[in-house]
């Protein structure tokens, strides 16, 4: 992510100044997903860690982190102030949205099936129109097959609810990262091929932070210049590395 010379010397400026006393705390929201879980009743994963350096760094201790289903935890970012959200695809149509304060991955999408299912055979992305296909409401993914003209979408709140509809039978088809479906396996107590990939979707994204444009300008620029310091030194690289 490319800033401005001066927005950066103003963040940087601000980094300098004693931590200041914020109108109101920032809520985090995010949705469980392969880099953001509850471990022990608290939100934690490799990008929780990103953020909760990125926030210590900028001097930004009062804050809340929440785990919602993506739909509700977007609307909040979209709609109040002094919320920050992650992982956000940054997109076109969202682009105006939100202030965008550093990319913490970039991943691709899969359409994945189970094994015993070789009756799915996908070589082009028209060829998966006629199967059920499970993705998380209001996510890129949706987004993405939607504008594709796909009908056979199933919504639910999250990946691994998907997943689940797709060992249940409910569902044909769920488009995943590979990382994703690493973590899901080995959380399960299954093999890494307990999902097997049909098609590479043309949906390459960046996953990032961002805050909603209620937010405080001096909050945002405080955070640009955490995450950017931070991702400089290889800190961001590091902890989502799937070797951890």
């Amino acid at each position: 992510m490319t800033s401005s010379p001066n927005i950066l010397c103003v963040a940087l400026l601000l980094l300098c100044l004693a931590p200041s006393v914020w109108a109101d705390s920032i809520r985090v929201v995010t949705e469980d997903g392969s880099f953001v879980y509850l471990r022990q009743g608290k939100v934690a994963g490799p990008a929780t860690e990103v953020v909760e350096a990125t926030l210590a760094h900028a001097g930004l201790d009062d804050y809340r982190i929440g785990l919602y289903p993506w739909a509700r935890a977007y609307d909040s970012a979209l709609r109040e102030p002094n919320v920050l959200i992650y992982l956000i695809a940054r997109t076109d149509e969202r682009e105006a949205l939100f202030h965008w304060v550093g990319e913490i991955l970039r991943i691709d999408y899969h359409l994945y099936r189970l094994p015993a299912r070789e009756d799915i055979q996908v070589d082009e992305l028209g060829q998966a129109k006629p199967y059920r296909i499970g993705v998380p409401r209001e996510d890129v993914r949706y987004r993405y097959l939607q504008g594709e003209g796909f009908a056979k979408l199933v919504v639910s709140a999250s990946s691994a609810d998907s997943i689940k509809l797709l060992f249940n039978g409910q569902v044909d088809l769920v488009p995943l990262s590979e990382r994703a479906v690493e973590l899901y396996c080995d959380e399960a107590g299954l093999a890494r091929n307990c999902l097997e990939r049909v098609f590479t979707l043309n949906l390459a994204t960046g996953l990032y932070m961002a805050y909603s444009l209620q937010t405080d300008e001096d909050v945002v620029l405080r955070t640009l210049a955490a995450f950017e310091h931070l991702h400089a030194e290889g800190l961001v690289a590091r902890t989502m590395s799937p070797v951890r």
